[in-house]
């Protein structure tokens, strides 16, 4: 729409034309105000009946509330107006006509259950606080953006659809592929290690992965952005520095610029952007300290997986975002390099928030029979990864990495109960529309 002024932007003395969505009508009798909500705001639109145009008014004052309208008048200042101006129209448009019957209040005064505001996704984030949500996620995605090309890392995105499974196993939806079995791709994992080997040497991807688990937990998604990063020439000690690197940017960056939406999510006074750094334990440390919060009604053992109430009981003890580093080799993927002077153990890392784990990362085998000797063990078949192993022939540097998951690194950030609040169209056990 030509010259159109955003709400935000409209000051005393301007003629303007606004648009947006009819977010409520005040009708006091002689006098009726329309309140019109675009991106930016909401502005007051005024109309004195004995005074204007008996259509204008007409239209301005019968129509449904979430309906589409541009209006063309003069900008006054109204201290009593909830932004402080008005503008007393000339002209009104209603450009889209909403039914009557919503299946959802945006203004948020009737509250909806989280299955309505999914399966009504365009209406419910006019509310304000999923607003917020979404334009603090886009300020994370851009500050990690940043963050990687500041540390001169070159974007890529790989495919995704595969002939095989990153890590094999189970978890895969299958689809037909010009009548051969393919995948959809759980983790750009081995095509990213395969570009750090290229003369890219260091690359991210931001871009969606597929898993076939059968989770129906608040925090686990069928279909999830990843923030993935590999570089060579670097360890898994480093990798974690620039892990922690990215996730004190994200922060720091919504702490800078999304003041506004951190008030609309009741959060303004106690939003902090982290700025010491994250303890690393190591796996065995970690263990030791879940045990002694008696917290678990069974001790752990050397070789557990960290259980839910386990991350939960270390999280509460240490108080913050962590890393838990070492851990062992039979629990970790193929390509995570073991220690040469203790196989058993391996180079990989978690970094946790206080609820749950975010990211899984580590420094990669690089060398080409360690990494088929691998493969072995934990009972893959090598040749179904030729692609991948064959170039670790001819030349592959030593490299780490991590990946973590933009929907959990939002929700913890937010403290937000449910994963889905964090994405746009969820896809779960549930949900494949819309």
């Amino acid at each position: 729409m030509q010259n159109r002024t955003f709400t935000a932007d409209a000051t005393p003395g301007d003629h303007v034309t606004v648009a947006g969505w009819v977010h409520e009508i005040r009708d006091l009798g002689g006098i009726a105000f329309l309140i019109l909500r675009d991106k930016s705001g909401k502005i007051q639109v005024k109309f004195e009946k004995d005074e204007m145009d008996e259509d204008l008014v007409e239209t301005g004052l019968n129509v449904h509330r979430e309906s589409v309208v541009s209006v063309t008048g003069d900008v006054e200042e109204e201290e009593r107006a909830p932004t402080g101006v008005e503008v007393t129209p000339e002209d009104i448009e209603v450009l889209a006509e909403a039914d009557p019957q919503l299946p959802l209040d945006p203004s948020g005064k009737v509250e909806a259950d989280l299955s309505t505001r999914l399966d009504n996704r365009t209406l419910d984030v006019r509310r304000p606080e999923s607003k917020a949500i979404f334009e603090i996620r886009a300020e994370v995605l851009r500050a990690v953006r940043d963050y990687f090309r500041d540390i001169g890392s070159t974007e890529i995105n790989t495919p995704k659809i595969v002939a095989t499974g990153t890590e094999g196993g189970t978890e895969l939806f299958p689809l037909t592929y010009f009548g051969e079995e393919a995948f959809m791709n759980q983790s750009p994992q081995l095509f990213k290690q395969l570009m750090v080997g290229s003369g890219l040497e260091r690359v991210f991807e931001i871009g969606p992965i597929f898993r076939a688990e059968e989770h129906n937990t608040p925090r686990h998604l069928n279909e999830a952005t990843m923030i993935d990063f590999e570089s060579s020439f670097i360890d898994h000690e480093e990798a974690m520095d620039v892990c922690e690197g990215t996730l004190k940017a994200a922060y720091s960056a919504v702490a800078e610029n999304c003041q506004d939406e951190l008030e609309t999510l009741g959060l303004a006074d106690e939003f902090e952007a982290p700025e010491d750094d994250f303890p690393r334990l190591t796996y065995e440390e970690a263990i030791e300290r879940i045990n002694a919060t008696g917290e678990l009604d069974e001790q752990l053992v050397w070789g557990d997986d960290l259980p839910t109430e386990a991350e939960r009981a270390l999280g509460d003890d240490v108080g913050g975002h962590y890393f838990i580093t070492d851990w062992p080799s039979e629990i970790k993927p193929f390509y995570i390099q073991d220690y040469d002077d203790d196989p058993d153990l391996s180079k990989g890392f978690d970094l946790m928030h206080p609820r749950m784990e975010l990211v899984s990362g580590g420094q990669r085998e690089h060398r080409y029979d360690n990494l088929v000797e691998g493969f072995h063990q934990q009972g893959l078949d090598p040749d179904q990864f030729d692609y991948y192993t064959k170039m670790f022939k001819y030349g592959m540097p030593p490299h780490a990495g991590w990946a973590y998951g933009v929907e959990r690194l939002v929700m913890t950030m937010l403290d937000l109960e449910n994963i889905r609040e964090a994405v746009l169209f969820p896809r779960d056990r549930q949900r494949l529309s819309p």
